[in-house]
C-alpha cells in the first residue's frame, strides 16, 4: 500500500484541471514524417523535383503536404542511442528542424519517444539516465523532460501545433514500468507528459499514437483503459503497415468504429504503402473527426517518394490527385 499510494496521488496531480482540449476543429492534414531530413543532408543529399533542386520541406508543400512531423529521443548521441556520437533527432536538432518547419508556413507535430533510441510495441526502452528511477520519479521525469523541449521551442517561436506523448503505445512504454500489463503506472507516465503539455500551452493539441490500424479490439480495449483512468487527450494517432496490421478493408473498418465510439480526432500518423488508399478512407469517412494522414520518411524508406540522389519520381504525384480531390490546403 505505501508504494500504492504516493503514485495515486501522483497521477491525481497530473490529472487535475486537465480539460479537454476545446480548440476549433483542425484543417485537413496531409503530413509527413521527415525527421531524417538532416542525417541525409549530412550525407551530402540533395532533393530536387521537375529538374529544380529546392529544400524537400518545400517540395513536400508544392505537392500539397501541409505538415511535418519529427521525432525527438532523450539522449540519441548516446553509444547505445539512436544516433551515436552525432545525436541526430535531439533537443539540439529539433530545434532546428522546427524553425525550418515553420518558415515554410506548414504545421508541426512533435513525436517524444521517451528512450534515447526507438521505441515501438516491440521495444520501449527507458533513457539510461532513467534507468533506476522509481515508477514516482519516472512520471516526473517524462513531466519534467516534455516540458523542458516544449520550453525551449517556445523560447524561439516554434512551438509544436500537436505533441504525441509516446510513440507506438499500445504495449505501453518505460518497460518493465509502464508496460501496458500495469495501466495505472501507463496511465500515470502519460498523464504526466499530458500535463506538462497543457503547462506549456493548452492550444497545443495531444495525441496518443498507438499501432492498431486494422486492429479494433486492441484499439477499443486501450482507449477505454485511458479513458477510465480519466486521461484527457485531443486526437488518435493509427500506424497502419499491411504486414503488422491487416487489410486496407481492416483499416477501415477499425477507424469507421474508432471515429463513432470516440470524440477526439483521428489521424493515420504512420503508413507508407497503398498511399492512394490510406489517405481515401482518412478524407471520406463520413464522421467529421477524421482529419488526415502523415506518411512516414517519404525521403528515403520504404515505398519513398524520392529515389537515393534525392530526385523525386512518380510517386510524388498521387500528393498532386489528393491535394486537389480533397481540398487541402
Amino acid at each position: 500500500m505505501k508504494k500504492i499510494i504516493p503514485l495515486l496521488f501522483l497521477l491525481l496531480s497530473f490529472l487535475k484541471n486537465d480539460a479537454q482540449n476545446s480548440n476549433p476543429k483542425a484543417e485537413k492534414i496531409l503530413g509527413a514524417d521527415i525527421s531524417f531530413l538532416p542525417q541525409l543532408e549530412d550525407r551530402g543529399i540533395k532533393f530536387s523535383d521537375n529538374g529544380s533542386q529546392k529544400d524537400a520541406m518545400l517540395i513536400l508543400k508544392d505537392h500539397g503536404f501541409n505538415y511535418i512531423r519529427l521525432r525527438i529521443f532523450n539522449d540519441p548521441a548516446a553509444d547505445s542511442g539512436y544516433s551515436p556520437k552525432k545525436g541526430f533527432c535531439d533537443l539540439e536538432h529539433t530545434k532546428q528542424m522546427a524553425k525550418r518547419i515553420k518558415a515554410t508556413g506548414m504545421k508541426f507535430l512533435l513525436d517524444f519517444h521517451y528512450s534515447d533510441t526507438w521505441a515501438d510495441p516491440g521495444k520501449q526502452f527507458k533513457p539510461a539516465a532513467w534507468k533506476n528511477f522509481t515508477v514516482v520519479q519516472l512520471a516526473q521525469a517524462v513531466h519534467d523532460f516534455t516540458k523542458k523541449v516544449l520550453i525551449e521551442l517556445q523560447k524561439q517561436n516554434t512551438l509544436p501545433d500537436m505533441v504525441q506523448v509516446g510513440n507506438e503505445i499500445n504495449h505501453g512504454i518505460l518497460w518493465p514500468d509502464g508496460n501496458s500489463s500495469n495501466f495505472d503506472n501507463l496511465a500515470a507516465f502519460v498523464g504526466a507528459g499530458i500535463k506538462a503539455v497543457r503547462e506549456v500551452d493548452p492550444k497545443i493539441k495531444v495525441m496518443l499514437h498507438i499501432a492498431c490500424g486494422g486492429q479494433n479490439a486492441e484499439s477499443v480495449s486501450f482507449l477505454d483503459n485511458m479513458k477510465q483512468r480519466n486521461i484527457s487527450f485531443d486526437v488518435i494517432g493509427q500506424s497502419y503497415y499491411p504486414q503488422w496490421h491487416g487489410t486496407i478493408a481492416d483499416l477501415q473498418n477499425n477507424l469507421t468504429d474508432l471515429s463513432k465510439k470516440y470524440k477526439q480526432d483521428i489521424i493515420v500518423v504512420e503508413y507508407s504503402e497503398h498511399k492512394k488508399e490510406v489517405n481515401d478512407i482518412a478524407f471520406n469517412l463520413s464522421n467529421k473527426n477524421m482529419l488526415g494522414t502523415f506518411i512516414w520518411e517519404p525521403l528515403n524508406t520504404w515505398e519513398k517518394i524520392f529515389d537515393k540522389s534525392g530526385t523525386s519520381n512518380n510517386l510524388i504525384n498521387t500528393y498532386d490527385s489528393i491535394k486537389i480531390k480533397y481540398n487541402i490546403h
